[in-house]
């Protein structure tokens, strides 16, 4: 059972997490190509956050839902963009490591959520 105490834990992850994925995505190459995928992993992990959020303010139990839903598919999609970083040689692998690793963990906690 998730209780208001893991609730607001986890909320702390998740600010932490977008503070240091701005802090990264801040320290990309400033090519035109690694802008538009940061522009893109900015995007997709700020809206993890803010999806939560909107889910834990939600009235009704279906908006819920939705939220969380759209927010393990923003995890999702944000993992997709820190691969291609990685492996497209604008980072370094051990530093998206620590991303991607965390997204897994907070994919699996939105996903039990849901059930």
């Amino acid at each position: 059972m998730i209780t208001e105490s893991s609730k607001g834990e986890f909320r702390r992850r998740l600010y932490f997490l977008t503070l240091k994925l701005i802090e990264f995505i801040d320290q990309l190459p400033k090519d035109t190509v690694s802008q538009r995928m940061g522009d893109e992993l900015f995007n997709s992990g700020t809206s993890v956050i803010s999806n939560y959020i909107e889910a834990t303010s939600a009235s009704e139990k279906k908006d819920m839902k939705n939220y969380t839903n759209s927010s393990l598919k923003f995890a999702n999609e944000c993992k997709l963009w820190l691969a291609l970083v990685r492996d497209s040689k604008r980072a370094k692998p051990e530093k998206v490591k620590w991303f991607l690793d965390e997204l897994d963990e907070i994919s699996k906690i939105l996903s039990e959520s849901m059930n």
